[in-house]
C-alpha cells in the first residue's frame, strides 16, 4: 500500500489521519486480529450501541437489555446463513473480547437492528445516522468518476473510526472505512468494487442480515453484477440504501428494506441520496420521520445535487463533503454529527478517506494498486 496525506482546505486538526489496521488470513483469524489491535475500544463500542437501543433517548420507551439481546440472538441465524465467513470474523473478536455474538451483531448493524426493534416490539428509534453519498459518472470527472459519502452517525462513534486493509487468503484486497468491532461500512477493492450506504427509517424490519455484511459480501465480489446480487438477495434486517460502482462506470443506488428493493441504474447523469427513500415502492414501507431530520435529509441531498458538476477532482468532492449543510457536529437532541468521510475513484485504484469532519480534518489518500486509466 502506498498512502499520502493532503490537508483539506479548511485545516483545523484534531484527530490526524485515520488509522488504518490491516487484517489477513483465515476469517477467524482477522477477527482477532481487530480485536487484538482495538479490545477496549470495541467494548466500549459495545456497550454504547446496546444501551442505546433501550434507553429513551433513542426509543419512546425504554427496552430491557435482555429483551434487546434476546432479539439480536434471533437474527444470528439469518447471518450465518447468508455469509459463515462473515460469522467467523465476528467470532474471532468474540474470542478476544469476550462478547457474545448477539452483542457484536448490534455493534456491527446498530441502525439495522434497531428497525428490527421496532418492527418486533413497536419502539420507534427517532434519530439515525445521517449520510450524505453520491456517485459522479466518469463523463462529469475526466474519464474517471467518483462514488464519495460523509459517515454520519451518534457522535460517541466517531472516536471509534478505523480503515480497515482487508487481505484475505481468497479474493479481492480490501480497503473497508469502519468502526472498531464493524466488519464493514463502506469501501472498494481491488477489482474496482464501491460500496457506500445511507440509512433509512424502515417499518418492515425482520430477524434478518443487519448491513453491515451486505458491504462487505458485495466488496468480496469481482464484478458489479455480483455485487449487486450481494445486497439484493440478502434477507435484510432493516433498511438502507446501497452505493454501488465499479471502475467500468457503472453505478446504482439500491433502496433495500426488509420486504422490498428498488434499484435505479445510473445513467448519464450523478446519482444522490440521503436519508429518505424516493420511490412509492419504498416509501410504503418507512417509519415517519421526526421534522427536523426530514428536513436535514432533504437539505442535504439538494445541496449535494446541485453542486455536481462537470469537471469534478478530487478537491471539488472533498470542498462539498465540507459543505456546512453536509458536515455536521453532534447537537442535541439527536447527537448526530459527521464522524468521517471517503472518496473512492475506482478508475485510477485511489481511496481518499477522513476521520472526524471533512471540514476540519485532512483526507489520506490510499492506491489498491490497480487502474484502468
Amino acid at each position: 500500500m502506498t498512502a499520502e496525506t493532503t490537508a483539506c482546505r479548511f485545516s483545523r486538526m484534531t484527530r490526524g489521519p485515520i488509522r488504518v489496521l490491516e487484517l489477513s488470513g483465515s476469517p477467524r483469524e482477522r477477527g482477532r486480529q481487530h480485536a487484538e489491535a482495538h479490545r477496549d475500544e470495541i467494548l466500549t463500542y459495545a456497550e454504547e450501541r446496546v444501551r442505546l437501543v433501550g434507553e429513551g433517548r433513542w426509543s419512546k420507551r425504554p427496552l430491557e437489555r435482555a429483551e434487546v439481546l434476546s432479539l439480536a440472538e434471533q437474527c444470528l441465524p439469518a447471518h450465518e446463513a447468508y455469509s459463515p465467513d462473515l460469522m467467523e470474523e465476528v467470532r474471532g473478536m468474540a474470542d478476544v473480547t469476550g462478547l457474545s455474538m448477539a452483542e457484536l451483531i448490534i455493534v456491527n448493524g446498530f441502525t439495522d437492528f434497531v428497525d428490527t426493534v421496532y418492527a418486533k416490539t413497536g419502539v420507534q428509534v427517532v434519530g439515525e445516522d445521517d449520510c450524505t453519498a453520491f456517485i459522479i459518472p466518469d463523463a462529469m470527472a475526466g474519464g474517471a468518476g467518483f462514488q464519495a459519502q460523509t459517515w454520519d452517525m451518534h457522535d460517541t462513534a466517531t472516536d471509534h473510526v478505523v480503515l480497515l486493509d482487508v487481505r484475505p487468503d481468497d479474493g479481492p484486497r480490501q480497503l473497508v472505512f469502519t468502526t472498531t468491532g464493524c466488519v464493514g461500512q463502506m469501501g472498494m477493492n481491488e477489482a474496482g468494487i464501491c460500496v457506500g450506504i445511507n440509512n433509512l427509517p424502515g417499518a418492515d424490519g425482520d430477524l434478518g442480515v443487519t448491513w453491515v455484511f451486505a458491504v462487505r459480501k458485495a466488496l468480496e465480489a469481482t464484478n458489479f453484477d455480483d455485487a449487486l446480487e450481494a445486497i439484493t438477495s440478502a434477507n435484510l434486517a432493516g433498511a438502507h440504501s446501497y452505493l454501488l460502482r465499479d471502475a467500468e462506470g457503472r453505478g446504482a443506488v439500491v433502496e433495500g428494506f426488509s420486504t422490498v428493493t428498488h434499484v435505479t441504474e445510473m445513467g448519464d447523469e450523478p446519482l444522490v441520496h440521503t436519508n429518505h427513500a424516493l420511490h412509492d415502492v419504498t416509501v410504503a414501507v418507512s417509519q415517519d420521520k421526526p421534522t427536523e431530520l426530514q428536513a436535514s435529509s432533504s437539505a442535504r441531498y439538494d445541496t449535494a445535487a446541485a453542486n455536481i458538476t462537470d469537471g469534478m477532482t478530487v478537491e471539488a468532492v472533498e470542498d462539498l463533503l465540507s459543505h456546512p449543510t453536509i458536515c455536521y457536529l453532534g447537537k442535541p437532541p439527536f447527537h448526530v454529527e459527521t464522524c468521517g468521510a471517503a472518496i473512492m475513484r475506482p478508475g485510477t485504484g485511489e481511496m481518499w478517506a477522513c476521520w472526524g469532519q471533512p471540514s476540519e480534518e485532512e483526507f489520506t489518500r490510499f492506491e489498491l494498486g490497480t487502474a484502468r486509466v
